[in-house]
């Protein structure tokens, strides 16, 4: 019998979870929504909002505590400066789970988590000046 133990396997090790989970909470971060399975989505909000949370308090030690769970200095420099000083009146809450049908290939249930007060021009925003910049070097390196 599992008593006690909360959350899904997903048919991965400890460490392939834990690596997904941070990619996952990395990917919301960045882009403020993302689509997944709609399993992925609910065991994925708790641990983004603890990092909102950590973000709210805004101290050395809770940076280091996000860098050590997501591993990308440039996510949580957005976090702690753009995302969590938006909430900072509001008590949990931070995300929203919506569903989206289901997946052609395997008819999994898909979800579109984001978070409540999202900023709208922030999805692809991040791929749209990553590819912009791969524009202009490959233009400075063809002249």
């Amino acid at each position: 019998m599992r008593h006690g133990f909360k959350g899904r396997r997903f048919a991965r090790s400890v460490s392939h979870r834990k690596s997904m989970f941070a990619n996952l909470a990395v990917s919301l971060i960045e882009h403020e929504q993302i689509v997944t399975t709609l399993e992925k989505a609910k065991d994925l909000r708790p641990i983004v909002e603890k990092l909102v949370t950590l973000g709210k308090r805004g101290d050395l030690h809770a940076r280091r505590q996000v860098i050590a769970r997501i591993g990308n200095e440039d996510v949580v420099k957005r976090l702690f400066d753009v995302v969590a000083p938006r909430y900072a009146s509001r008590n949990g809450g931070y995300l929203r789970i919506m569903k989206a049908g289901f997946r052609h290939g395997d008819n999994a249930a898909m979800a579109v988590i984001e978070f409540v007060d999202r900023d709208t021009s922030a999805k692809g925003a991040a791929d749209r000046a990553r590819a912009e910049a791969e524009d202009a070097g490959e233009s400075e390196a063809a002249a």
